[in-house]
C-alpha cells in the first residue's frame, strides 16, 4: 500500500488575500483620521466644528477600545499590544531590512496604535477643560467656572502641545506606513480601505 505525498499549496493558494482588517476597524481608522484633520485645520475659525469633532475622536476613541477587548482577532489589543522590549526589537530588525512580516499591526504599529490613543484622548480632554474654562461650555464647564485667566492660558497651550504632538505622531506613522510596504511589497493603505492583505509571508 503506498503512501501518497503531501499535497503542497498553490502559489495562489499561499497568496489569497485573507481578510484582516474588519468593518468597524477600518471605519474607525478613517473616520478618526476625517475628525482629527477637521479640527486641527479649522482651529477656533470654527469653534463649533472644532469642539463637535473633538467630541467625534472621543467617541470613536471609546468604541476602539471596546473593540479592543472584544473585536476580531486583529482588533484585539491582546494580537498587537507588545512589551517596550518587543517593540525595540522589531525596530532594530527593521532598520537591518530583516523585520519579519506581520497580518496584523507589527509591534511598532501597535505601540503606535496605543500612543495615538492616548495622546488623541489627552487632546480631546484638554480642549474639554479649555471650552469650560474660556467658553463656559460642554462637558466639563461646571468643573471649569471660575478658574483663573492664567488656568485658561495654561490650557490653551497644554491643549496645542498635544495637539501638535498628536500631528507629529501621525507623519511618523505616516512614514512607517510607507516603509513597511516598501518592505513587504504591499500597500498597506489599501489594506485598510478594503480590510484584505496577502496571506504569505
Amino acid at each position: 500500500m503506498s503512501i501518497s505525498p503531501p499535497t503542497l499549496p498553490s502559489a495562489a493558494e499561499t497568496t489569497a488575500p485573507v481578510r484582516v482588517w474588519d468593518r468597524l476597524v477600518r471605519g474607525f481608522h478613517w473616520s478618526l483620521a476625517a475628525a482629527f484633520a477637521t479640527a486641527f485645520i479649522v482651529e477656533d475659525d470654527l469653534l463649533n466644528v472644532h469642539v463637535n469633532a473633538g467630541y467625534i475622536v472621543l467617541i470613536l476613541i471609546a468604541v476602539r477600545v471596546a473593540w479592543g477587548f472584544v473585536g476580531s482577532k486583529y482588533a484585539r489589543f491582546s494580537d498587537f499590544v507588545r512589551p517596550p522590549a518587543a517593540v525595540l526589537a522589531y525596530l532594530k530588525t527593521a532598520l537591518a531590512n530583516r523585520a519579519p512580516r506581520y497580518l496584523g499591526h507589527n509591534p511598532a504599529g501597535g505601540a503606535m496604535v496605543i500612543v495615538l490613543l492616548l495622546i488623541l484622548t489627552a487632546t480631546a480632554v484638554s480642549g474639554m477643560a479649555l471650552y469650560g474654562a474660556t467658553e463656559f461650555a460642554g462637558p466639563l464647564a461646571g468643573l471649569m467656572r471660575g478658574v483663573p485667566e492664567s488656568t485658561g492660558e495654561a490650557l490653551e497651550e497644554v491643549h496645542e502641545f498635544f495637539a501638535n504632538t498628536t500631528l507629529f505622531l501621525v507623519i511618523l506613522h505616516l512614514a512607517g506606513v510607507a516603509f513597511s510596504s516598501l518592505s513587504h511589497r504591499e500597500n498597506l493603505i489599501g489594506a485598510m480601505l478594503t480590510g484584505m492583505k496577502r496571506s504569505a509571508k
